[in-house]
């Protein structure tokens, strides 16, 4: 067992850079240990899709890979040490560690090796061993290997409650600057295509829980001199079309010996960004074509999108916050869809007539007064120095 932990640690240390589900607290990663386990497991604290806390494990099948992407760590021909789990030894250990109460899901990924059909089979038969050999009713997302078949794809949804594919890049031509040899079309997108399509055409048939999965993707910010706007067309259509939950976006880190290693960092607020505008688009009805892009199709760093949106499109023109419908108050800066729900309900029972109303409900006043009216007038406001 204590090669096998420490097998595990080595296939799980590079897993800080595929973000996977919501991280809770402070989003760190943490080793648990335990007086009945002989050395720590990476895992991390995790909000589920339905708002459950975990401990998720985040780990590789195997670390080996015949593929050469520029930007990742486990490229082929990179000097470190690579372990393998065979499916039944992986199945087996993370039970262990599931009793034990030290993890509560996983999320498993892999190096390719023998191309993406055979590694496909190996996660799918560590997700099967889970299931239906040792009993594991908790939470699996599995990723799906570049030139999956769709049949793998379909039993992948079977038994995971989340799978991913990484896009990685924004298109074919910024994928060949990241990764050569993948195919963004025929070997990434078609199986997020496939998801969707088996979802809509299998309405009879769910995955182990009753449920088809979500389905996700990620995207590596600022490793191929792509823009914003690339990142979120992609985005968009992904969220109208092919029913994505999220996309994730990991900002662009050198590792040493890789083509990349002297390429700068994109900054974290970068990354920032790109979450809050993918969420304008998810969550908040805002169009591509709404969005404050720069020039040079970046967004701003110094401001938040839907901050500058309303800087450009509301401050001559406030909201009225008894009449305005839902679609427009979760506009306003400081009103999300829950602070929203609330004005409605409490316009229900009476006129709103002042900041300190809206506070009671949840709204972050200071943020939202300068574009809002209240009761037909400017809503009054300390403005802040900087």
């Amino acid at each position: 067992m204590d090669d096998d932990i420490v097998r595990l640690r080595s296939l799980c240390e590079q897993m800080a850079f595929e973000p996977a589900e919501e991280h809770s607290f402070t989003g760190a990663n943490y080793f648990e240990k335990t007086e009945n386990c002989p050395d720590s497991v990476f895992v991390h604290p995790a909000i589920l899709p339905n708002g459950q806390r975990i401990k998720l494990l985040k780990t590789l099948l195997s670390s080996a890979c015949e593929l050469d992407c520029y930007y990742c760590p486990f490229r082929a021909g990179r000097n470190f040490r690579r372990a393998t789990f065979q499916p039944e030894e992986f199945a087996r250990l993370f039970d262990m560690l599931y009793l034990k109460g030290l993890a509560e899901g996983v999320f498993l990924s892999s190096g390719i090796i023998s191309g993406g059909i055979h590694t496909q089979d190996k996660l799918l038969d560590s997700a099967d061993i889970l299931r239906n050999k040792l009993g594991f009713r908790g939470y699996i997302h599995l990723k799906i290997m570049p030139g999956a078949e769709r049949s793998q794809v379909e039993r992948a949804m079977q038994l995971a409650d989340r799978v991913s594919i990484n896009l990685e890049a924004p298109n074919n031509n910024r994928l060949a600057k990241l990764a050569p040899h993948k195919q963004f079309t025929e070997e990434l997108l078609l199986p997020l295509k496939w998801i969707q399509e088996i979802r809509r055409t299998q309405p009879g048939n769910r995955g182990w829980n009753g449920h088809w999965p979500s389905s996700v993707t990620q995207f590596v910010a600022g490793g191929a001199g792509e823009s914003d706007l690339e990142l979120l067309t992609t985005t968009e259509y992904l969220y109208a079309q092919l029913g994505l939950r999220r996309a994730y976006f990991s900002a662009f880190n050198p590792i040493l010996d890789t083509p990349l290693e002297n390429q700068p960092p994109t900054p974290v607020i970068r990354e920032h960004r790109l979450y809050q505008a993918s969420f304008l688009i998810r969550d908040y009805g805002f169009d591509l074509e709404e969005l404050p892009f720069e020039i040079d199709g970046r967004l701003s760093t110094q401001v938040d999108p839907k901050l500058a949106w309303a800087q450009k499109n509301l401050s001559e023109s406030p909201i009225e916050v008894n009449r305005a419908e839902r679609r427009i108050l979760i506009r306003i800066p400081g009103i999300g869809p829950k602070s929203a729900e609330a004005i409605l309900r409490a316009r229900r029972r009476a006129k709103i007539r002042d900041m300190a109303s809206l506070r009671k409900i949840g709204v972050i006043a200071d943020r939202a007064a300068p574009y809002l009216l209240i009761d037909g007038r400017r809503a009054c406001y300390q403005p802040t120095l900087f």
